[in-house]
């Protein structure tokens, strides 16, 4: 019923209370000009009582809202005149007897939040609805997004992460992972492999010899020159002295990769460990490595790369979204159907779930009550006096209206009463 309906509904009641008032009234006369002879001095006491409940209710009934025919009577006007307490009142009573923890929990068992949303997830048309409401969603947080202040807020971010980081400390516990058992020895091992293969094709050796000519000729001219005196072909002795070269170096790594005690892998194991301590342990060489971190993190570069990342981000979701087939949306509806499948078959999950949406309820609810409680008092204290009589009226007026039409004939069958009494004590 709309407030309208309310009022019209109010004051017909009024208007009804007010005609048996007057018909006991004219009752009253009819009786008294009768000169309550036999019957009508029954008539005449049914009227008078029912006349002076009917008052006495009308006064209490308006002495709740307002003083009565603007009468500033003492105690009336109830409802304006202690608007803070009954506001304060109101607000307790809700808070004990609706938002009690207890109670509240009671309702969470007995509605199976999880049960019923694994209904409604299982439902086709339900787990499509939601991917559009995600998908709308998405695209209405997208639109209000400031880009600029997002790259900024994310580049910060990782500045500061980044920043926070012991690069020099983390470097040191990877190597000394990596090289536990003399794992690094593996990749010395291939290293050697991969550099004697290198030396072994003749292409390089032709292009090494052709080096060492090169060179030998910008450097000692005279030396190549005086070769060609002797009679000796420079070309010639430099491809012989690259083969040479090549021989022995082959020979070399072949040495050091047969020989897991070779001095060189003994250097080796010494410099790395050494590395590795420095890392760790060195603040000279940490605060470089520190340095160098610092100076990469304020190169533009890097602030290009992270505004390139959301660039692309924002716009491939923008354009997934505009499509009929929009991956978010098919990914929503999956993961929907999943859950539900999951909650459905699953009796221990629909319970976890229940058990913490419990246990959240019951830290959430002393707040939640006391700010419902506190919202409740605040807002009826914050109401004018009209308002506040005008709303309570409107709402539980009409039925106020019956006690006065309760009073008019409850009255009269008083009366009729004790006309009877003093009849027969008479």
């Amino acid at each position: 019923m709309d407030t309208q309906d309310k009022a019209l509904a109010l004051k017909r009641m009024k208007w009804f209370a007010a005609g048996l008032l007057v018909a006991a009234g004219a009752l009253f006369a009819l009786a008294r000009s009768q000169h309550d002879v036999g019957l009508w001095a029954w008539v005449s006491a049914f009227a008078e009582a029912a006349m002076v409940g009917a008052l006495a209710d009308w006064f209490a009934v308006v002495a709740l809202f307002r003083h009565p025919l603007g009468v500033p009577i003492p105690h009336t006007a109830i409802l304006p005149a202690n608007k803070a307490r009954v506001a304060d009142n109101l607000a307790v009573f809700v808070r004990d007897r609706f938002l009690g923890t207890d109670a509240l929990v009671a309702r969470v068992n007995a509605f199976d939040p999880a049960s019923r949303l694994s209904v409604w997830l299982a439902e086709p048309k339900n787990a499509e609805l939601l991917g559009k409401k995600a998908v709308t969603a998405v695209g209405q947080l997208l639109s209000f997004v400031d880009d600029d202040r997002v790259k900024t807020t994310l580049y910060e971010a990782i500045r500061r992460r980044a920043d926070a980081f012991d690069l020099s400390a983390a470097a040191g516990n990877l190597l000394s992972t990596l090289t536990a058992d003399r794992r690094h020895q593996l990749l010395l091992d291939e290293g050697l492999k991969q550099m004697a293969a290198w030396l072994d094709k003749p292409e390089v050796q032709d292009m090494l010899a052709a080096r060492i000519v090169a060179v030998a000729g910008e450097e000692y001219p005279k030396l190549v020159g005086m070769l060609g005196f002797v009679g000796l072909d420079a070309a010639d002795l430099g491809n012989k002295f690259a083969a040479g070269l090549v021989r022995g170096a082959n020979q070399w790594l072949h040495d050091v990769t047969s020989n897991p005690e070779h001095e060189r892998r003994q250097a080796f194991d010494a410099a790395v460990e050494r590395f590795v301590e420095r890392l760790k342990s060195d603040p000279a060489f940490k605060a470089r490595i520190d340095l160098h971190k610092r100076e990469w993190l304020e190169r533009p570069e890097l602030r290009g790369y992270v505004d390139g990342l959301w660039d692309e981000f924002t716009t491939w979701l923008g354009a997934d979204l505009q499509r009929p087939d929009s991956a978010l949306h098919a990914k929503v509806v999956q993961v929907a159907s999943g859950f539900a499948q999951s909650l459905g078959s699953d009796p221990a999950l629909r319970e976890s779930i229940n058990e913490h949406m419990r246990d959240a309820l019951k830290a959430l609810a002393p707040e939640l009550r006391e700010g419902i409680a506190k919202h409740i008092a605040a807002t009826v204290k914050q109401w004018d006096d009209a308002t506040l009589v005008r709303d309570v009226e409107l709402n539980i007026g009409r039925d106020l209206q019956f006690i006065r039409v309760n009073g008019t004939l409850v009255g009269g069958a008083v009366g009729l009463l004790i006309h009877a009494v003093t009849l027969f004590t008479a």
